[in-house]
């Protein structure tokens, strides 16, 4: 209801639109420039029907003088060569209009917290930045002009034709107003269409947008023809848009024509028969004939740049919805300068939706230079503590400090330049494996310090066996490397940052047991000194730490080490001792799929009996 209320207020007025416009901070000069050549184009256009009065009512040889002819060839030169300008200038200025625009846009969606993207579909941010900013240059550059210059042709013409005979005149605007009659409500159906293919446009997109970006999952599935109804569906809405406006275009052309053609051929009509009479002369109806033409194309005109401006005023409001979104705020009344004081958690609270609750009054401290492993089922809140911590979200209630002080005291940028993440979605971006590497860092890196974090992380091998090395392509996404290696590149990314704080989500999830036992090595090394929580599925990353938070639905139900917690908490128990009977420090699957579902149903009538999965869904992320 709210979204459907700011559509309804922003439909009937422009000043949203033109406050946009304003933000871009346009070429004022720019556009007055184009402008005023438009204008000056449409002016002489206005003086040549009067040249070929004279032409036509004194015709002959001996009565055209040099002086006619060159004041005939300049007018046209002179309106051919400001109107040429004019429309590269107007180019020009919707070109840069667009790009400051898109500038505006493409920082905006940088600074957006995660929250805005797990409720808006990454595609339909793609159509905002591309079809809507690109609705708003095409009014700029082709139809702006059209609005000055369409009254100017109109209202000139209008004055040249009531000098030349009012009682013709006259007989025009009993037909103008009839046609507007007809165009006006057009106009606005064009209007209605042309908002919902915006909308269906970005839908479409963002359909487009999800189902490519995972076409390995949909293959995998054999989901090929349901996404391929899915999007046919999407594709079916857009041509019935398309015919609609089809229909509208269909009635305004031949409209316009008939207007045209009916007004010529009365004034043709009854022109002629002022001729015959002597009250008109031949001269005096061709220039009727020609600043007629001057009337009609100009409206033509005028009707393209209302519609237009109708799109423009739809795709703005969405632009103007995501300009004003909250960001996040980078800069901070103080700057973090260390990291050598404990990370208390103070009853924190959060949920993704009002009532729903992920976290609810967690509280528990991590000593600098010591190991916290975070332990529980799955959807117990373990990654969304660390998303917390990253300051993706803010909580309900409850904080986070550094020391004595709230965390969101700080800069982000300083915080989160404190932090090493590596998560078990492993990321990478398209580029090469020493671009992944050196991601985000704000200093130059060389390859014997890029070398130096992969041996590290145990990647160096993998990479020197690579036909290019450290310059090999990983594709979209990373997906030309295995899980293991994006791991370990992901890992190395980290070692690059330095960070005083190390957060590790499921940081050896995608390694085989022999990977693992180096890359542990590495993390240890890179351990040393800093303060790390982990959320680890596996016993061997749990029973070093210096203490284990377990948690289930939310809340902590067990704080304390390894020894600890076997002898005080049940659960945990009976995870450990399954998982040291079965003896696996890596079961098949990783600890996804079907562990974690099973043991998501008996997570609150099943804690007596141990899982047949157990290992796998104890310490999943």
């Amino acid at each position: 209801m709210n979204n459907n209320q700011p559509d309804k207020k922003q439909g009937t007025s422009l000043k949203p639109f033109l406050k946009l416009l304003q933000g871009t901070r346009p070429s004022y000069g720019l556009l007055t420039l184009a402008v005023a050549l438009s204008m000056i184009s449409t002016l002489v256009g206005l003086v040549i029907p009067m040249f070929t009065k004279n032409m036509v009512d004194g015709f002959s040889l001996a009565s055209i003088s040099k002086l006619q002819i060159a004041g005939i060839a300049g007018a046209f030169i002179a309106q051919t060569l400001a109107g040429g300008i004019s429309i590269y200038l107007l180019n020009y200025a919707g070109q840069k209009t667009v790009a400051g625009l898109r500038d505006r846009l493409w920082r905006k969606f940088l600074v957006l917290p995660v929250a805005y993207y797990n409720d808006n579909r990454t595609g339909e941010s793609v159509s905002r930045m591309t079809n809507d900013t690109g609705i708003i240059k095409t009014l700029i550059s082709e139809h702006l002009a059209s609005l000055f210059t369409g009254v100017i042709s109109i209202v000139g013409s209008i004055a040249v034709l009531l000098y030349l005979n009012w009682q013709m005149t006259l007989v025009l605007f009993t037909v103008l107003p009839l046609s507007a009659l007809i165009l006006v409500p057009l106009g606005r159906q064009m209007y209605k269409i042309s908002k919902g293919t915006q909308d269906e446009t970005a839908s479409f997109t963002a359909t487009l947008s999800g189902v490519l970006s995972e076409i390995r999952l949909v293959k995998s599935s054999g989901a090929e023809q349901k996404e391929y109804e899915a999007g046919r569906t999407g594709i079916m809405n857009l041509l019935s848009f398309g015919i609609r406006e089809g229909k509208i275009s269909a009635m305004i052309s031949p409209l316009v024509s008939f207007v045209f053609m009916m007004l010529l051929v009365v004034i043709i009509g009854y022109g002629g028969m002022q001729v015959s009479s002597g009250v008109l002369t031949a001269g005096e109806l061709v220039a009727f004939i020609l600043y007629l033409i001057q009337i009609v194309m100009p409206l033509t005109q005028l009707t393209q740049f209302f519609t237009q401006i109708q799109k423009a005023k739809g795709a703005s409001e969405r632009i103007i919805e995501t300009l004003a979104a909250d960001e996040e705020i980078y800069e901070g009344v103080e700057e973090v300068k260390g990291a050598e004081e404990p990370i208390v958690i103070d009853d924190l609270s959060f949920g993704y939706k009002t009532g729903e609750p992920v976290l609810s009054g967690v509280s528990f401290s991590m000593l600098p230079g010591q190991v916290t492993a975070i332990v529980g089922p799955s959807g117990g809140g373990k990654t969304t503590l660390f998303s917390l911590l990253e300051r993706f979200y803010e909580p309900q209630s409850g904080v986070i400090k550094l020391g004595a002080k709230p965390v969101s005291t700080f800069s982000l940028r300083s915080w989160r330049k404190l932090i090493g993440y590596v998560s078990q979605e492993s990321p990478l971006l398209s580029g090469t494996i020493a671009d992944n590497l050196a991601y985000g860092l704000n200093r130059e890196v060389g390859m014997d310090e890029l070398r130096r974090a992969a041996a590290m992380a145990y990647a160096d091998g993998f990479i020197s066996e690579l036909p290019q090395g450290y310059d090999t392509d990983v594709g979209e996404r990373g997906v030309k490397l295995s899980g293991g290696q994006r791991q370990r590149i992901a890992i190395a990314r980290a070692l690059l940052r330095d960070p005083r704080i190390l957060m590790l989500d499921e940081a050896t999830s995608s390694l085989d047991s022999q990977s693992e036992a180096v890359v542990q090595k590495a993390l240890s090394n890179l351990m040393k000194g800093r303060t790390t929580i982990v959320i680890a599925h596996r016993l061997a990353t749990v029973v070093n730490a210096d203490q284990i938070i377990f948690m289930e639905k939310g809340r902590i139900t067990g704080r304390g080490t390894h020894e600890e917690l076997l002898n005080e908490h049940e659960l945990y128990r009976e995870f450990a001792n399954q998982q040291l009977q079965l003896n696996t420090p890596e079961l098949p699957g990783g600890g996804e799929g079907e562990g974690s579902a099973g043991y998501g149903q008996n997570s609150g009538s099943g804690r007596r009996s141990a899982h047949p999965r157990i290992g796998g869904s104890l310490f999943e992320g």
